[in-house]
This record gives structure tokens, sequence and C-alpha cells, in this order.
């Protein structure tokens, strides 16, 4: 209730970004907005799109149906409805809806009077998605290097990437990626479980404040980045994760072809190990 009645000191108008009052309303608990209309469209446009396409193929099972992208053939071109159009398609309407979902989130932030590190950061996954589907397939020349949708055939893809470039995990980047991401789950596991001895504590015992917290990592490695600072920092890791995954997939390929265990080569040439 308390979460209701705070509502109806920010449901008012403005703060659009585009249509004005138009669409400025809520339905229930969700605000709506301009974006949110077209969040929806793209999406269920997107989805039942998937779902003809799989009405199309050879099966309804769940995990092997598989939008492809046009062949390599067909370069950047529009390709026909059943030889990777519908691919394109529903991508063009997967990037619509993420892009509307986040500008509604602006929409709402703007309408609380809040920062805009929520759509900020959802736009860096937007950016890694792009990347994937658009980026890399321009630089290298093909829709078709872009990955299809489906279960298997996503894992599919992953792993022939992967193994296109003998070791993958050799990239420098996907090494970057991958230590941004275990810190990341390090750093907030550690919050979490510091907030909750914090609010849970012993039987007969008072729920201790932020002092407390400071001072347990304070005494555990010498420095806390505090209750704001942890927030900013898990913010930091996770988008400089993805933004290295993002690099690390784009760099394969429309700038380095050969096998990742060779790009190593420059330690080993190095003067160094020749005196």
């Amino acid at each position: 209730m308390s979460m209701l009645s705070f509502e109806r000191k920010y449901r008012v108008r403005g703060g659009t970004l585009f249509g004005g009052d138009l669409f400025d309303f809520w339905v229930g608990p969700f605000y709506v907005g301009f974006f949110g209309i077209t969040t929806l469209f793209f999406a269920l446009s997107g989805t039942l799109l998937i779902l003809w396409g799989a009405a199309m193929g050879p099966t309804w099972n769940i995990w092997q149906i598989n939008i492809a992208p046009p062949d390599l053939s067909y370069g950047l071109r529009f390709a026909p409805m059943m030889e990777g159009g519908l691919w394109q398609i529903i991508t063009v309407c997967a990037l619509g809806s993420f892009v509307s979902w986040a500008l509604r989130e602006v929409e709402i932030c703007r309408k609380l009077g809040m920062g805009l590190h929520v759509p900020v950061a959802f736009a860096m996954a937007i950016l890694a998605y792009f990347s994937l589907q658009v980026v890399r397939p321009v630089l290298m020349g093909a829709w078709g290097h872009a990955f299809p949708y489906g279960i298997y055939s996503h894992l599919d893809w992953v792993s022939n990437t992967a193994y296109q470039y003998l070791h993958f995990h050799y990239n420098p980047w996907h090494m970057i990626a991958v230590t941004f991401f275990f810190a990341t789950v390090l750093a907030l596991s550690m919050h979490g479980g510091l907030v909750l001895s914090a609010t849970n504590p012993g039987k007969g015992q008072t729920v201790k404040s932020p002092e407390h917290e400071d001072t347990f990592f304070r005494d555990l490695i010498g420095y806390s980045v505090g209750t704001l600072g942890i927030h900013r920092l898990g913010l930091f890791l996770a988008l400089a994760g993805v933004w290295f995954g993002i690099v690390c997939i784009v760099v394969s390929g429309p700038f380095w072809t050969g096998a990742w265990p060779e790009w190593w080569g420059w330690w080993l040439n190095m003067p160094i190990w020749r005196t």
C-alpha cells in the first residue's frame, strides 16, 4: 500500500519524450507512454513472426525451432522471406522493442526525477545485441554471420564461432570481459551478503547500521567503498564486462581472422626472451 500512495505523487503529466499527453497514462501499475505502445507493437510483431516461421518449419519442438539469417551468398541484401528475410524483419522488431523499452525507462526516470542510470545500463545490453546482429555482419559483408533465432541453433552458432578461431578463450578481450563478469558477481554477492548479515542479526540483537558494514570491510580488506560506492562499482564492473564482450566478438572476423593463440606470438617475440 505504501507503494501505491507513493505512485500518486508522480503520476502527473509530463516527462514524455514524444507524443505529449496522448499516451501519458497507466494501465494498473504499468506506465504506458508512446514508447510503451511501440514496445508492445514490435514485441508482439516479432513474436508472431517467430511463431509463423516455426509454423513454416519442420518442427514445433521448442528446442529445435530455428529462424536462420540469410545465406552468406546474399551478402547485405534483402533476402526472400523464407530464405532469411524473416530473420531480417524479426531483427528489426527486436531492436525496435529493445530501444522502445529503454526510452520508456527514460520517461519513467524523468517523471521520478531520477538519473538515467537504468536506461543507460540497458542501452549497453542493446549495444551488445546490435553489435552481434548488425555491426559485425556489416563489417564482414553478410548478414549470414549473425546468430540465428533458436535455442539449439544459437548454441551451435556460439560453439562454431568459437571453434572457428581455434581457442576463443585466448581472445584477450574475452579474457577481460570474463574477468569483469566474475568481479561483478564477487562484488555484488559480497555486498548482498553484507546487507543481509547486517539486517538479519542474531536473535536478541539489533539491526546493524551502514557504519557496521563499512567497518567490516575496513577490517577485512582495509578499505570500504561505501554504500553508494558499491552500487557504482557494481554498475561499472557489469557495464565493463559487457563492453569488452562486445569488443571481443567484433574484432573476431573483421579485424582478426587467425587462431587466437597465434595472437600471443608478440609475447614470445619480445626481445627480452632473446637475450
